[in-house]
């Protein structure tokens, strides 16, 4: 039913049905409200708001209070979607308190379903904290943007025998935790499904193939909105780059021509008496 809100509970019925799962980000009030239209079932407020919001070069410095604003307005819009806002670089790094410190506030501020955080076994800790707390946390593996100084860039994580075997341990070391969900980025699609078959609770693929229980995308990836480069694993549903290039160019020409607004169809209508009495 698309009126009632996506739960924990859904998702775990979803995973044992073998129904997929869809999820987008939205960073916004009006994107979030379009996606939840679409019935689209996740809603993630990314830190990627940093590159594509903000425009910096990382998620590095973005903020708790950057994803508390953008987390409020995404959630006023998201009226059935189950809401995920990220945990920003040195949010709960620093220890297990700071952590549900931060994640309390998110929750509290935002009023989302879930936090989301990077990393395996070395962010337990936190992660129970919050669990304990009550405050859905779901995992993210493999390609962790916040560590792309460690990574030496953006790389596809899990390829040798020894990262595929950390990667296998902490996603089960999380689900044995408790999270809601586990989101595998940039991970060979046969890993991905072997971590998806060995956990119980659903993967969240980008880059990680279509075994995954979900799949997520940047929806401005999706939608073509920006040009130039984009990761291998992003399908362009659409290309409003063009089309809103196109728009405004007819836009910019209308209005140096005159030709918009136009009197009578985009204006409004004053008596002659009121603007005699002007004189």
């Amino acid at each position: 039913m698309k009126d009632a809100r996506i739960t924990v509970a859904t998702l775990k019925e979803r995973k044992a049905s073998h129904t997929p799962i869809t999820m987008l980000t939205a960073y916004d009030y009006s994107m979030a409200s379009l996606v939840d239209e679409a019935g689209i079932d996740m809603i993630l407020v990314g830190d990627s708001l940093g590159n594509v919001i903000l425009g910096y070069e990382s998620t590095l410095p973005v903020t708790v209070e950057d994803m508390i604003h953008h987390g409020r307005a995404v959630c006023r819009g998201a009226k059935h979607a189950f809401v995920v806002v990220d945990m920003p670089f040195m949010s709960y790094q620093v220890s297990a308190e700071k952590a549900l410190e931060n994640a309390g506030r998110i929750m509290k501020e935002t009023g989302c379903q879930a936090v989301k955080l990077e990393g395996g076994i070395e962010v337990l800790p936190a992660i129970k904290k919050m669990l304990d707390a009550g405050i859905p946390v779901v995992g993210h593996l493999g390609l962790t943007p916040q560590s792309v100084n460690q990574f030496g860039g953006f790389k596809v994580q899990g390829k040798d025998i020894a990262t595929a075997e950390k990667l296998l341990h902490d996603a089960k070391a999380l689900s044995d935790a408790g999270v809601a969900a586990i989101t595998l980025e940039c991970v060979p699609a046969k890993l991905a499904d072997k971590i998806t078959e060995a956990v119980a609770v659903p993967t969240i693929g980008i880059g990680a193939g279509a075994g995954c229980d979900a799949q997520v995308l940047v929806v401005h990836d999706m939608l073509g909105v920006n040009s130039g480069f984009h990761p291998k694993f992003v399908k362009r549903f659409a290309n409003l780059h063009d089309d809103i290039l196109q728009a405004m160019h007819a836009y910019k020409k209308e209005v140096t021509e005159r030709s918009y607004p136009i009197d009578g169809e985009h204006t409004f209508k004053i008596s002659d008496e009121v603007m005699e009495k002007l004189y």
